[in-house]
């Protein structure tokens, strides 16, 4: 068997959420229990709401919930550096390979002209997708608009025709019509890489094994994977954890109370407790016990017994 890699990525945007402390607590669960190792790292290319007071809330949470990485920021690693902020040549210098390889190409089209276009897709019913213009642009005609200072992003080229599966281990076989998808963006305008195009590297360069995240993030997988495929990648092992909702099964929010650990931190609640009740969240173990010590889930956690809702 492989060497398990997992990793958490919180974006440092806002104080730690009681289900990203959940999505980190599975994945530092699975490590311990088969030995592997649990990656910490920082989802910061938004660079306009990623704040340094944030990151120091999502790391003083993790470490008042007991949940040590062994690789990340603070510790180190071989694979680093761990925030993506400081990882962008690495993402530069894969969107030139995928341009120099006919599996990418630059697109100068502006926002207001995408509007203007999806505006009139909507007025006719059709779907919303990039109509793909900028594919055929003959290389002088791209020099004169980057002479010229024209911003552009860069598009893979999309050719994905039948369907696109994930192999998901909670979900079982998750397939998509590769129609829905069109020439999406890799790199946006301002140079920063798009969500799904750094984490599909990142995922890659860190040998991460396997992707245990929220639901929400299973529409993104299919771009991750066409992105992998087109650079050469291996597709990790998915898994799809259920997203907490609230009592009245929308998604939580401020207004039903508590949402950050360090919310719960602050009300007198104990680490062991969070952690024991975050366990019982989508996941059941094969006992009756509720009050589970931290020892216990480590033996009992399986994560085909994690509930798809």
């Amino acid at each position: 068997m492989k060497h398990i890699r997992v990793r958490f990525a919180p974006s440092p945007t806002g104080n730690l959420h009681i289900g990203g402390a959940r999505t980190a607590f599975f994945n530092w669960l699975y490590a311990r229990q088969k030995g592997g190792s649990f990656v910490l790292r920082i989802d910061d290319t938004d660079l306009e709401r990623s704040t340094s007071e944030s990151l120091e809330n999502i790391l003083s949470s993790l470490r008042w919930l007991g949940l040590d990485w062994d690789e990340g920021p603070q510790a180190g690693g071989e694979f680093g550096p761990y925030c993506q902020s400081q990882r962008l040549d690495i993402y530069r210098h894969q969107a030139e390979r995928l341009l120099r390889e006919k599996k990418a190409y630059r697109c100068f089209c502006t926002p207001e002209e995408l509007e203007i276009r999806r505006e009139a897709a909507r007025k006719k019913g059709l779907p919303l997708k990039y109509d793909g213009r900028c594919r055929n642009l003959s290389p002088d005609q791209q020099q004169d608009m980057m002479k010229n200072g024209k911003p552009y992003a860069i598009r893979l080229l999309n050719d994905a025709r039948g369907s696109i599966t994930v192999h998901d281990v909670i979900r079982g076989d998750v397939t998509f019509g590769a129609d829905v998808f069109d020439d999406f963006v890799l790199v946006k305008s301002n140079g920063m890489p798009t969500y799904n195009f750094a984490c599909a590297i990142d995922d890659h360069l860190m040998r991460i094994s396997h992707v245990i995240r929220a639901e929400e993030h299973l529409s993104n997988t299919p771009k991750q994977i066409l992105i992998s495929e087109a650079l050469g990648f291996s597709i990790p092992t998915f898994a799809h954890v259920p997203m907490i909702l609230a009592p009245d099964r929308s998604k939580l929010s401020k207004r039903h109370g508590a949402t950050s650990v360090d919310e719960f931190r602050e009300m007198g609640y104990l680490p062991e407790a969070i952690i024991n009740y975050l366990a019982l969240l989508g996941w059941s173990p094969e006992g009756t016990d509720e009050i589970m010590s931290r020892e216990t889930l480590l033996k009992e956690f399986d994560l085909a017994r994690v509930s798809r809702n």
